[in-house]
């Protein structure tokens, strides 16, 4: 066994519970932004905007998190960044104007590096032939988040909206994970730190040198699509069902449930049996059928198996796209790698709500779903096109 394969089996729960516990705080806020911010005065615009903001900062700083795990370890950083990000949710618990909305969200963006960081020590532990299922374990722990996270946020918001005890409760879960990982959880790379050099090239050149460039692309239109499903979905069952915070949190908690169940138990057998490319294809081909069953949907059951369909479809996706972006370089740059993926889905996460929002405003909601669609067209043309095989990744020991 190597070493990276017992470092899996020791290391990889512990990194797994302090992500849960991180993701469980963040779950609980997305299925009450959407109610919260028209009590303070905001329109369905400012909900995009306010999703927006999170991911411009994210996209902003999320290379420099990688960067600085990579030359001061992966665990002060995660630590930080799960600390800033109590005190983003402990902002929005206080909120009693729209701008502390906005500012709450915004320092969530700046600080949030806990998942990129989190998939570069996972990669530090796993071998490269396990890559994709160790990855799939961190999105494991993402869809577990969704699933305890948001049915919690929309049960304990109740019948009368109040959001100040599911924003207590997320600050309260990131604490516990800061915690959970100044005791339990040890450094991926001891003794591996890096230094900066005046040879250090820019992240452009990097991306260039690793062939990541396109791959970098590939992270946008799946985090743009997501985050405008995500930004829709709420206001789409609420003009047409009638539905609020605790319906649509019930509905991402069995989006989450299906997340965790592929992530954390199928991953693995599923690239033994397809192989990664292939696996992918899938994936995206299903992202793809949700997004075209949105468009001409009508009810209620048709609106949640668009959801449904979509959302379990892309849920495989980037563990794949993770696992790939990790092989691009050697440990010395993974983090920021990684980082620079995590600001290509932040860039993603800002265009998807904000045009998807533009559309709702100047048409309904079928030209809206429209966006998502033509996003998860391109990145199912990538797929399957000789760019995809070109860019498959190369087997190493890193």
């Amino acid at each position: 066994m190597t070493n990276a394969s017992s470092g899996t089996r020791r290391h990889g729960p512990l990194l797994f519970a302090v992500v849960l516990l991180d993701l469980i705080g963040f779950g609980i806020v997305i299925p009450i932004l959407p109610f919260i911010t028209p009590q303070l005065g905001g329109s369905d615009f400012d909900i995009a905007l306010i999703i927006a903001a999170y991911s411009l900062f994210a996209a902003l700083v999320g290379p420099i998190w990688g960067r600085l795990s990579d030359r001061f370890g992966r665990k002060p950083i995660l630590m930080i960044c799960t600390l800033g990000a109590a005190g983003a949710y402990f902002l929005l618990a206080i909120a009693d104007e729209l701008w502390m909305i906005y500012a709450a969200r915004a320092l969530a963006g700046v600080v949030a590096g806990n998942f990129p960081v989190a998939s570069a020590m996972m990669a530090d532990i796993t071998p490269p032939a396990d890559r994709a299922r160790g990855m799939g374990l961190i999105g494991a722990a993402f869809g577990l988040g969704l699933v305890l996270g948001p049915v919690l946020g929309g049960l304990l918001a109740g019948p009368d909206g109040s959001f100040t005890v599911p924003c207590l409760l997320a600050a309260a879960m990131s604490l516990l994970a800061v915690l959970a990982a100044w005791f339990f959880l040890p450094e991926s790379r001891p003794g591996q730190r890096s230094a900066p050099t005046a040879k250090s090239v820019g992240l452009w050149q990097t991306l260039r040198v690793s062939q990541s460039r396109l791959l970098m692309l590939q992270y946008v239109l799946h985090s743009g699509s997501i985050s405008a499903v995500t930004y829709l979905f709420p206001l789409w069952v609420y003009a047409f069902l009638n539905w609020e915070a605790r319906e649509v949190g019930i509905v991402f908690g069995v989006v989450g449930a299906i997340m965790a169940m592929n992530q954390g138990l199928l991953m693995g057998a599923m690239v033994r049996l397809l192989g990664e490319l292939l696996l992918l294809r899938v994936c995206i081909s299903l992202f793809l059928a949700g997004q075209l069953l949105a468009v001409f949907a009508m009810g209620a059951v048709s609106m949640v198996a668009a959801l449904l369909l979509a959302l379990g479809g892309a849920t495989l996706c980037m563990p794949i796209l993770n696992a790939i972006t990790s092989r691009r370089g050697g440990s010395e740059d993974r983090g920021r790698l990684l980082g620079a993926a995590s600001a290509a889905a932040g860039i993603g996460r800002v265009l998807g709500p904000l045009l998807a929002g533009a559309l709702l405003t100047i048409g309904d909601f079928r030209l809206a779903w429209g966006l998502p669609l033509v996003m998860v067209i391109g990145y199912w043309l990538w797929a399957f096109s000789h760019w995809a095989r070109r860019e498959s990744p190369v087997h190493g020991s890193n």
